[in-house]
């Protein structure tokens, strides 16, 4: 197995892209570490990240090319896509900062001769949210109702880029990971907020499916991913499902069943205002479907 050298991880103030920097930074194997976001992280980021070198750099600008180039970066994970607006943008700014980093990025990969292997985080929501959907999803699957716009348009796009890099880049290993919806005690998701208050609503007569991914196998994962590069598409995701039902009562919280126009009412209105990941949530209760 030939196992990577020198590894850029871009998202590096985020949880996984900041955990994945730490983990790999600890990795006797690999020689040297990027960390790359358009903020600075905190102190105990900083310190979790150890021997890790953090470039403070938007990977929407041209610079990035620079570090890949300059870093002789051989992997590079990216994992700063964006399932919610910044404070002082919307919806088109989130779109911005998703596929335009995403182009940049690659463009910058296929112009450096050391890149070698590219992974991906991207995520489940590409398949959509419609109650006629199979249980479970494989790798080929498509959704039946394609998502137009969000975080999910988002990820379809950006997967579409990432492979075309491999198109144009043969020697370019290419790994997409399409990670569940994740939980854990130290992250903060669109389904541990959802879960958050003591009443949670929901669509009456409808309990949707949760598939669901604990963090650190989620970052279990992407480091195996970068540590492999094994190529091709993958969902990650806990064996089974449960019910939206089941998810509430292990939290501890009171369902609230609402009608259906009701919950798509406070969908727009979130939509309207600006776009989170709860309006992802909130369509994929209405839909029956997680």
């Amino acid at each position: 197995m030939h196992y990577p050298k020198v590894v850029l991880v871009t998202g590096a103030c985020r949880f996984l892209g900041g955990y994945l920097t730490a983990r790999l930074a600890q990795n006797p194997l690999i020689n040297h570490v990027i960390a790359v976001d358009a903020i600075a992280p905190s102190k105990d980021l900083l310190r979790r990240m150890g021997r890790a070198e953090f470039v403070r750099a938007d990977i929407r600008n041209p610079f990035i090319a620079k570090v890949i180039r300059n870093g002789d970066v051989d992997t590079v994970v990216h994992a700063a896509a964006a399932s919610y607006a910044p404070r002082s943008g919307g919806r088109a700014t989130l779109k911005e900062l998703n596929v335009m980093g995403a182009i940049q990025l690659f463009a910058a990969c296929q112009k450096a001769p050391s890149v070698r292997r590219v992974i991906l985080k991207s995520t489940s929501e590409v398949y959509g949210a419609s109650a006629h959907d199979p249980v479970m999803f494989t790798e080929d699957s498509s959704a039946r109702r394609p998502p137009r716009d969000g975080f999910a348009r988002d990820s379809i796009d950006i997967e579409g880029y990432a492979r075309g890099l491999g198109r144009r880049r043969t020697d370019i290993t290419v790994t997409i990971l399409r990670l569940a919806n994740m939980i854990g005690p130290a992250m903060d998701t669109a389904l541990s907020r959802y879960l958050a208050g003591p009443v949670v609503p929901t669509a009456a007569g409808h309990d949707a499916r949760l598939q669901l991914l604990h963090e650190q196998d989620a970052l279990g994962a992407l480091e195996r991913a970068t540590m492999a590069g094994k190529p091709g598409t993958f969902n990650i995701g806990a064996a089974g499902i449960i019910m939206m039902s089941q998810a509430i009562r292990r939290a501890g919280r009171i369902p609230l069943p609402l009608p259906r126009p009701v919950l798509a009412a406070a969908d727009s209105l979130w939509r309207a205002t600006r776009y989170t990941e709860l309006d992802v949530m909130t369509r994929q209760v209405v839909n029956g479907v997680a």
